[in-house]
């Protein structure tokens, strides 16, 4: 979020603090399906069955070791602009997040079906990752490693951010999103195939 520099008045600061403390929480509604963000207001919140999609650089604090800053921004932006580029291609993908070399998609699954195309989001992922090791490969930089996360399961969805400055963000709290961030385990096609939660590649 890019600021805008309004400046600080602790009363004002007080009065929100105390409004959301406040609040309601039957103004958290239960849903089977992600809602529109512009549903989300300062005081509400929805509880929705998603799936969540989390891939991840390993050992990226390695790289600065081993290539210059310019040689970063392209394995970086390369990264990220086509795992990005792949969840957005997915109707079912409601809200992607980055964060430094994590890339998360929020995903409605409300049918089987839904899910699967989440796999194959996955899928088209790990092919990604090899392409991009070849092409990195025949410019003399390192090949990388990545994790890929998934689970489906409940999630809280809330607008948090400033009131009035338009700086505000959706957010996504439970253990779908944080198991589906956690997994670690190195898995093979035959296990995602299975409908495994994870992978490293």
């Amino acid at each position: 979020m890019q600021t805008n520099t309004i400046a600080y008045d602790y009363k004002k600061s007080f009065e929100r603090i105390d409004d959301i403390l406040d609040e309601s929480d039957k103004s958290f509604e239960e849903l089977n399906y992600i809602p529109a963000r512009d549903k989300l207001t300062y005081k509400n919140g929805f509880y929705v069955q998603c799936s969540a999609l989390f891939v991840d650089m390993r050992e990226s604090s390695e790289l600065p070791n081993k290539h210059k800053r310019p040689t970063l921004a392209k394995i970086y932006r390369s990264y990220i602009s086509e795992i990005v580029a792949i969840m957005n291609g997915n109707i079912d993908c409601k809200e992607i997040e980055i964060d430094g070399d994590c890339i998360s998609g929020i995903y409605n699954t409300p049918q089987k079906a839904d899910i699967d195309s989440m796999f194959k989001d996955a899928y088209t992922i790990s092919s990604l990752i090899k392409t991009l090791n070849c092409k990195y490969k025949k410019r003399d930089i390192s090949e990388i490693r990545v994790g890929i996360g998934m689970d489906y399961g409940r999630a809280l969805m809330i607008k948090a951010g400033y009131s009035g400055s338009g700086l505000n963000k959706i957010v996504w709290m439970g253990e779908v999103v944080n198991s589906a961030s956690n997994y670690n385990v190195l898995l093979c096609q035959d296990h995602l195939n299975q409908h495994s939660y994870s992978t490293n590649l």
